[in-house]
């Protein structure tokens, strides 16, 4: 089996490679685990560069077969991230791979022409976690058992060509619309029981740049 270790930005991230992608991705031949950016016990969070760089490039450098990537949000990600303060301008589209291109390059530059591109696939999530739960947003109200919220939920989906696009401002943010709708909203716990009874099949269907990441994932398993 080929392992692949995701640098994730929380503990959401975590649970959910934890308790939805590796298990997927296990069936595939790929033994995917998490660490949580930082020192352990860290509360994680994206914070700055400099972090998140010495543990992809800790990691890289602990074997030569290892496979690395990321989880990381756009939403709040600081400017001292390789691509960030460029993409700001850029059309949606091009937001997520603009980032991810440069953290790759930055970290291949690390390691001189010894480095294998292959092994490194960062991911950043547009624009954070929460965002995938509104491929089902009734899921949502369901996990909150409050379905008074559903078409509240739905409307703001509606408002956008794929739930990745839900914008990254600190009010309108995806988990700040399910936080105004439902304050009992928790991350870690309701995230993932939702992304669960969602399903990956319908997460990778409503969001394109996530099944791009999925695929690649997947890929792996057929690599060596």
């Amino acid at each position: 089996m080929n392992r692949v270790i995701a640098v994730v930005e929380g503990c959401t991230e975590q649970a959910f490679v934890r308790e939805v992608l590796a298990p997927w991705l296990g069936s595939r031949d790929v033994g995917l685990t998490a660490r949580l950016v930082g020192k352990p016990g860290h509360k994680g969070g994206v914070g700055e560069y400099p972090r998140a760089q010495r543990d992809m490039i800790a990691l890289l450098k602990q074997d030569s077969v290892t496979f690395v990537t990321t989880m990381f949000d756009f939403y709040r990600m600081p400017d001292s991230w390789p691509g960030r303060k460029k993409a700001k301008k850029l059309a949606f589209a091009r937001k997520a791979s603009t980032v991810e291109v440069a953290i790759l390059n930055d970290v291949a530059q690390t390691f001189g022409g010894r480095f294998d591109r292959r092994r490194f696939f960062p991911y950043v999530q547009m624009h954070e976690y929460e965002g995938l739960l509104f491929s089902r947003p009734e899921v949502i109200s369901k996990v909150l058992m409050n379905p008074a919220i559903a078409e509240d939920l739905k409307a703001i989906r509606a408002d956008f060509d794929a739930p990745e696009e839900i914008d990254d401002s600190p009010e309108t943010a995806p988990s700040k619309r399910i936080d105004k709708l439902s304050p009992v909203f928790q991350k870690p716990l309701h995230g993932v029981i939702a992304a669960q009874r969602i399903g990956i099949e319908t997460i990778r269907e409503e969001c394109p740049h996530f099944n791009e990441w999925l695929t690649a994932l997947e890929n792996i398993g057929g690599s060596r």
